[in-house]
């Protein structure tokens, strides 16, 4: 049966890229909301994507309508930006949470099945080697440091939906993104603008500024390239067998791990094998205090690595990408286009 699939803030990273394989591998349809299209304009003419201009928090009853009309809900709106949690805490907990919280009632309401991007910051700092679904504690920093607002908001609402899921009957998916990086992640033409660390990295090298690296860079986390995390989400839509229901999957690569400065180093080396080599020879890594370059509410884990044994379980899923070839396609597909 062909699945009709409610994306809720489809231009961004996750959902255009979701939108590319859906349309390229299935006979889905989809529906999709955001306050911006730039991302899908290789898509609108397609028949199956029914594209609409708009804010989730005031075009309340398109999303009521369109949630009664779909098989499948993803609610991907949020921040993901460690800078805004700092500075804008208020406005993480609005949109990530709180908007995100009405969605998952009308689902409950309708018994419709939502797939629910947690986050890989719910574990913040988790004394675990690797990162279990079911086992490993959730341990977040004190209250005034304020990047953990957002790993608190989704982490409640992971709660929420596997409090529903276990006592009304909700049908669900949590997901948890270790580093996804690729094509479409961030813009990176506004040197002004505060993107994640990938996007950064490039930004600054196609604006000649030095890489910054917070506390040294020595942090270490788990890359995974974007077409395989995209392939293991439309694995978890597809549900073959009921293989994704009422579980929450680590979605990551643990094998592609490194520090912060090894990736501004990588990234650095693949920039000068490009036309923008002159500029990227001029370029320094540097090292930058994290109060400096954040403020005073930061705070940081030095180590994030997923057990993704779950994924590999159920959804017969394994990550194939090696991290030195994700770099290289991320690279080269942002430096192409200036």
């Amino acid at each position: 049966m062909s699945l009709r699939v409610l994306i809720l803030g489809i231009n961004g990273f996750i959902g255009c890229n979701l939108t590319k394989k859906i349309l390229a591998a299935t006979d889905w349809e989809i529906y999709g909301m955001d306050l911006a299209a730039h991302k899908l304009s290789p898509y609108l003419k397609n028949p199956r994507l029914h594209f609409i201009l708009g804010d989730m928090l005031k075009d309340k009853k398109w999303v009521s309508e369109h949630l009664k009309k779909c098989d499948v809900v993803l609610p991907l709106v949020a921040i993901a930006n460690p800078a805004i949690y700092i500075t804008q805490p208020l406005r993480i907990f609005e949109l990530d949470f709180e908007a995100n919280l009405e969605v998952i009632k009308q689902c409950v309401a309708l018994k419709k099945r939502v797939i629910f991007p947690s986050t890989s910051e719910v574990y913040g700092m988790s004394p675990d080697i690797k990162f279990n679904e079911e086992t490993s504690p959730l341990m977040q920093g004190p209250i005034q440091k304020e990047r953990w607002i957002y790993s608190c908001c989704k982490q409640l609402i992971d709660r929420v939906i596997y409090a529903h899921g276990k006592h009304h009957g909700l049908p669900y998916t949590l997901f948890r993104p270790f580093n996804w990086i690729g094509p479409e992640q961030d813009e990176v033409n506004n040197p002004q603008a505060s993107v994640r660390v990938i996007p950064q990295f490039i930004c600054n090298i196609l604006h000649e500024k030095d890489l910054q690296l917070v506390d040294g860079g020595a942090q270490r986390r788990c890359f995974i390239y974007i077409d395989d995390a995209i392939e293991a989400l439309v694995k978890i839509i597809e549900n073959k067998n009921g293989c994704a229901d009422s579980r929450i999957f680590n979605i990551g690569c643990p094998t592609n791990d490194a520090s912060i400065r090894e990736i501004a180093e990588k990234v650095l080396a693949l920039a000068k094998q490009t036309r923008y080599r002159t500029q990227a020879e001029k370029i320094k890594i540097v090292s930058t205090a994290a109060n400096q370059y954040y403020g005073s509410g930061y705070q940081d884990m030095q180590v994030r690595v997923p057990d993704i044994e779950n994924a590999q379980r159920y959804l017969k899923w394994q990550p194939t990408t090696k991290l030195d070839d994700a770099l290289r396609l991320t690279v080269e597909y942002y430096l192409n286009r200036f």
